[in-house]
This record gives C-alpha cells, structure tokens and sequence, in this order.
C-alpha cells in the first residue's frame, strides 16, 4: 500500500486504493445499475486503530419522508451536488436498529453527490453537510431500495437509518486551473518547502490523511514528469516507515504542515527521494533531486 503510484501506465507515484466500506450485507451503493454501483474511495489502508461505531437512535416512527437530524456541527463549506464527500457510517432498519453495514471498522467511504452512484437517501441528505460534522439519515423506503430486498437484512419496503460522520468535502478541481509554474534547477541537501499560495484551511498533520493534487518536476532540469490534475487528485496518509518503507518519507515530511486550499513547493534531495532509487517510469534517474507541487484539497 505503501507504493507510489500514478494514473500514468508505468509511473509510481502515490497510490490510489479504490476501497468501499466494510459491507456486512449491503452498502449505500448496492442494488444500482452496473455503472453506477461502484463509488470509489481512495483512502490507502489505516494504520490507525479502528473508530468506534456510534449508537444509532431508530425514529418513533417509520420515515415517509427523508429526515436529516444534524448530530454535531461541522466547519468550512457545505457539500453541493458534484462535489465528492469522504465519510464513515453505519446503517440499521428504522425498525428495529439491526445492523446491516458499517465502515468504522474500515476504510472511509467516498461518494459523489448528484452522480446516482449511492441511494437518493444519500445523494439528497448529504447536501449541506460539512467536514467534521455529525448527522443522521432517516430514509424512507421510496428513497433506498424500495421494493428491492438487500442481503439478508433489508426486505423489501424497508425504511433506513444511517448515522454519517463526515470526514471531507472535496469540490471538483477543473484541469484548466492547473498552475503552470517555471521550476529553477535546483540542488537541495535537505527537504526544502515553499508556501506559493498560502492556505486558510486546517494545516495537516501527521498521521492524517489527505487528498491533493500535485506535480512532479525534476530537480536538476526544471522538467515536468507527471501531473494528477489531468485524472484523480491523489490520497494518502501522512506516516512515515510503515512496514519498514522509508520511499515516501522525505516527501511525507514536506506535506506536514500544508494548509487546506494552499499550494506548497517541496524540494527533495535525490539521495532520499523515493528511497534515492528514483523511478524509471516518471524519467527519474536514480539520485536526482525531485521537486513536487502540491494543492491541497482536504486533510482528515
């Protein structure tokens, strides 16, 4: 998990993990059409002991209507349709709280509002909602799975409760708006970091994770190598030598401290760039200073 890897064919630059939650017999996405039953999340593998499930408080009375009950208060901008929403949940009947699926035991859960990829449950009631913040789901049937049964839990006509718990919102970041930037050669003997745009979001921390897009230029010739603002912007989580891997820790080490919404130039030397083997499939000679460009986009 630890690999860098890229959407170019051969390049490895961050990895990209397409992980949903820990389904126990049905998730948010099952029972859709077949190209729009796999929401994608790209958070890699935790190595962060597992978050507790909250309890989860069924309705009085079966929902006819969606009911969004705000739990704790988030921060920052509220999710739009097109904006995509990191997020741990649990989900039980309205009828009698029976668990059916879970992914505080897992991996967060990433979804985009408006696409069709999760119930209308949720692409409607996570509209609004903001990082940090608590809510819970009251769903009727009309707005899950209807008439459809799912697993062995949900029959058909079955109302649905989901406590969310909001990790990130994540707007949709437009190719064009990709800096083009002039990179001296350069040669450093120590990670070296630089604010160009500084951010007004939390500053990321280590140990946590986050999603930012970035560019890859060399150090000794100012060349671009690679860009993920022509596909994904990319996830990982801000720990060093995990598994006895030491490749990503100098650039790990240049993250630490970038501010949501800002944009950090991170120079490292070649001896510790990618673990001073450089990368064939990036054009990176072994022992060759790499300067990464980073936005940031969330950190959680």
């Amino acid at each position: 998990m630890r690999k860098i890897v890229v959407a170019a064919a051969t390049a490895s630059l961050l990895l990209l993990s397409a992980c949903g939650g820990g389904s126990k017999t049905a998730s948010p996405t099952t029972g859709l059409t077949d190209n729009a039953s796999n929401a994608e999340s790209t958070v890699p593998a935790s190595t962060e002991a597992p978050v507790p499930t909250p309890s989860v408080k069924i309705p009085s009375a079966l929902p006819t209507t969606l009911v969004v009950t705000p739990l704790k208060p988030g921060a920052g901008d509220k999710a739009a349709n097109g904006d995509s929403v990191v997020v741990r949940y649990v989900g039980v009947r309205s009828k009698d709280g029976k668990e059916f699926d879970s992914n505080y035991d897992g991996e967060p859960f990433s979804v985009e509002l408006g696409a069709g990829k999760v119930i209308k449950g949720w692409d409607q009631g996570l509209v609004g909602s903001q990082a940090g913040g608590q809510l819970q789901l009251d769903i009727p049937s009309a707005l899950a799975y209807g008439e459809q049964s799912q697993g062995d839990i949900i029959g058909p006509n079955e109302a649905l409760t989901f406590v969310i718990d909001v990790l990130a919102v994540i707007h949709p970041v437009d190719p064009a708006k990709e800096p083009v930037l002039v990179i001296k050669p350069t040669k450093v003997d120590k990670v070296v970091t630089e604010e160009l745009v500084p951010g007004t979001g939390a500053a990321a921390k280590e140990g946590q994770t986050i999603v930012f897009h970035y560019i890859f230029y060399r150090g000794d010739t100012g060349a671009k190598l690679y860009s993920s603002w022509t596909s994904q912007p990319a996830t990982i989580q801000l720990v060093k030598n995990v598994g006895g891997d030491t490749s990503l820790d100098a650039l790990i080490e240049g993250l630490v401290g970038i501010k949501v919404g800002g944009r950090r130039q991170i120079s490292v030397p070649g001896a510790v760039a990618f673990g001073g083997k450089g990368d064939s499939g990036l054009g990176l000679p072994a022992g060759t200073d790499v300067v990464l460009v980073a936005d940031l986009l969330a950190a959680y």
